[in-house]
């Protein structure tokens, strides 16, 4: 898959990942391994049902527990599954610049596309240090960066200004926005060709409305199809069937990502219930309780059997 800057915002949103990116759960075994075999299986089932890209090792990907080694048995595993289909972006940000850039040179030797890099976390770096740190990583790495800024998560926005100075950068192409910053993201939008995807289930029709080229979705490990949906009819042109697509994934995303419990946990007990591969989150994570997992099913079933 080609990971090059394929458009500008002249032409149409830039896709340097594809459009439809799902932020794949890390399936494990009862035990608490890593379960490769599960990862294949999960990945072809996703790119079989509309994915044309994978994000491995991200928040949904339980990244903070697995280890580096793991982490890198994970994208050659799943790239043997899914061959050159889809794109795969590898999730290699942590607090630690040295430790990311090493991260970063594995996922590309691995098999990656790309590579997620979220802001650090924990000591929450003024804007200069963010920079430098993005700056470090896309220099060190072979493949394209796409920056990951989830304010909520890190305690660390990725100001307007820099991620302005950050789009020069000819190594930095894609931003997961998770940031709940729509002036902030249409000021990025309207300045540069960065590839916008939303990050947040709820927002990906708003978001290509303005300019975002997709999602990184958490939601499209249990219904790929549906979510595909949105900006399929969006890009048809067929804003009112889009809407009824966004609307109609309301109820499933409330009960999946405004939850009391992690998106993770909540995306494994419903993967588990449709005999999908998943597995127990790893702790401190726990599995969700029979009640949410009911659910979550019901949800489920309304939604597909509409």
């Amino acid at each position: 898959m080609t990971t090059d800057r394929q458009t500008t915002n002249s032409e149409g949103p830039p896709t340097p990942f594809g459009r439809a990116l799902c932020a794949m759960v890390t399936p494990f075994t009862e035990a608490g391994a890593l379960d490769l075999d599960g990862a294949q299986r999960l990945g072809d089932h996703l790119v079989a049902r509309g994915c044309d890209g994978l994000v491995l090792s991200g928040t949904t990907g339980e990244s903070p527990t697995t280890s580096d080694a793991e982490k890198e048995e994970l994208v050659r595993a799943v790239r043997a599954a899914v061959g050159d289909r889809v794109t795969l972006v590898a999730g290699v940000g942590t607090a630690d610049t040295r430790h990311t850039v090493g991260l970063a040179r594995a996922a590309a030797k691995a098999g990656a596309d790309g590579v997620l890099v979220v802001t650090p976390y924990y000591s929450r770096p003024p804007q200069d240090a963010l920079e430098f740190h993005f700056r470090e990583v896309a220099d060190a790495s072979d493949v394209p960066v796409m920056l990951y800024d989830i304010p909520g998560r890190t305690g660390t926005a990725i100001a307007t200004d820099t991620m302005l100075r950050l789009a020069e950068h000819p190594g930095i192409v894609a931003v997961k926005d998770c940031s709940y910053d729509l002036l902030g993201t249409q000021k990025v939008l309207s300045r540069t060709d960065l590839a916008y995807y939303a990050g947040c289930d709820e927002q990906i029709l708003a978001l290509c409305a303005v300019g975002a080229t997709g999602y990184v979705s958490t939601v499209a490990n249990v219904v790929p199809g549906h979510v595909r949906t949105i900006l399929d009819r969006y890009a048809a042109g067929a804003t009112r069937e889009a809407t009824a697509a966004q609307l109609g994934l309301t109820d499933l995303i409330d009960r999946m990502m405004n939850s009391p419990l992690p998106g993770t946990v909540t995306t494994k007990s419903l993967l588990t219930s449709l005999d999908l591969p998943a597995g127990p989150p790893r702790p401190p994570l726990r599995r969700a309780p029979r009640e949410t997992t009911d659910q979550l099913r019901s949800a489920y079933d309304r939604l597909t059997s509409a």
